[in-house]
């Protein structure tokens, strides 16, 4: 399957991202703007442990704001950077987007939240095509040489 729809309306979008980091044998790489699911830490968590290269990159101001994403990241279990957007403070590191195995993108609306799985409507797109799978590595590659741990 090349690609996958998934439409919080009528799916579990969280179960469907856990069921493909749970299956990634060499790398995930994420740029995800919201990020305080503990279901979704745990699973990015025993990939490490498995020893899949994991490596996150969030937004520094939702970081800053959120002392549940704080706590999730605290036991450094997942390797993370935080970024502004392109303004400096205040702008968005606004990507939602996860690269696995260097093969399988998901991106969409979906932010990795329990609000998103239980209260909003969200989208995500599961992809399986390399020419634009590689377009979000170097979108990755760019964006982790850009960002920093936290102070």
């Amino acid at each position: 399957m090349r690609s996958q729809i998934v439409m919080s309306r009528t799916h579990a979008i969280a179960e469907v991202v856990e069921s493909l980091v749970a299956n990634s044998a060499r790398s995930i790489d994420g740029a995800i703007y919201r990020f305080n699911k503990p279901h979704l830490a745990a699973a990015l968590s025993n990939a490490v442990r498995r020893g899949v290269m994991v490596r996150v990159i969030l937004d520094r101001n939702k970081y800053e704001e959120s002392r549940s994403t704080r706590e999730l990241f605290s036991g450094g279990a997942i390797p993370f950077r935080l970024l502004h957007g392109r303004q400096g403070p205040g702008s968005k590191m606004h990507h939602k987007f996860v690269i696995l195995d260097g093969k399988t993108l998901l991106t969409g609306s979906y932010n990795w939240t329990p609000e998103s799985e239980e209260q909003n409507y969200e989208n995500l797109l599961v992809l399986r095509e390399w020419e634009k799978i590689d377009l979000y590595r170097l979108e990755f590659e760019a964006l982790w040489a850009e960002s920093s741990p936290p102070a």
